[in-house]
This record gives C-alpha cells, structure tokens and sequence, in this order.
C-alpha cells in the first residue's frame, strides 16, 4: 500500500495500479526501456494490473515473468470494461495510468488518474478525466515510487 496525505484532497491509500500497455508500457507492441524495472519495485506496494486489447499480440510475451495481472480484453466497449475493472478493484484504492480513448474513463474513476503524452499521442478526453498528466511512463511510476512527488503535484 502507498498511503500519502495530500493538503486539500485527503488521504491517499493505494492498493492498485492499473495500466493501459500500448501506448503507455509500450510502443508498437514492445515493453518500453526501463518500465520491467519500476513496475518491480512498485509492486512490492501495489498490486500491478495491466488491461489492454493487446493490438501487437505482444503483451503476454513482453510482459512474461514480471509482477502483474493481465487481462486482455475483446475488441468491443474497452472502455467500459476498464472503468468496470477498476471499480471492481475499489476505485479509491487504485491509481491508473494510460493514454488512448478507451483509457479515459478508468482514469476518471480511479482516485488517481495520470495521463501519458508519448510516442502514440493522448486522447483530449482522456487528459480531460486525469487528475496528473506525464510526458513519459518512467516519470508516471516515479510519481507512485516517490509518492512525496505526489503531494507537490495535487496539493491545493
């Protein structure tokens, strides 16, 4: 569990992180530089859980080996299964990270939702339903491992 008190919007107590992959753990199917790393040392924390359509057909392979739930998901409402996943988790114990459309309403369920401007682009909708948006994922993991960073960034 991460547990941070934030001045303003209370306490955080973090007992999930839920990702998106493509387009915010990897680019073109491939686990990005660095991400196999931080997700190792912040599941020792959280409980890892990565949701994605799997466009590449890489998920499984790249992510072989590393701390994490993965639930691959079927071609139609995306992002309803998602936000249903999250709630299912508790949404206020669970901070999620992505970047596509579908993304967007699990970000805004989640007590944390951080969005992502990489390679692939954001969906406006979905930086709209992000309470943090990072330019990279390291820096998005980096948030939840320094949770201090947390507080300088939401704190009213």
């Amino acid at each position: 569990m991460i547990k941070i008190e934030v001045p303003g919007l209370g306490e955080l107590a973090l007992d999930h992180l839920v990702m998106d992959y493509n387009g915010t753990m990897a680019c073109d199917g491939k686990l990005l530089d660095g991400v196999a790393s931080l997700v190792e040392s912040l599941s020792r924390d959280l409980a890892v859980h990565v949701i994605t359509a799997d466009t590449f057909g890489e998920v499984a392979k790249e992510l072989d080996g590393l701390p994490v739930n993965l639930h691959i998901l079927g071609r139609e409402n995306q992002d309803l299964a998602k936000r249903k996943y999250v709630e299912k988790l508790g949404a206020g114990s669970v901070a999620s990270i992505g970047n596509g459309r579908n993304d967007g309403p699990m970000l805004e369920l989640a007590r944390i939702g951080i969005a992502l401007i990489q390679e692939e682009g954001a969906s406006v909708e979905t930086l709209m339903s992000a309470d943090i948006v990072c330019r990279d994922i390291r820096d998005a993991l980096a948030l939840l491992l320094k949770p201090q960073r947390l507080i300088a960034t939401l704190r009213t």
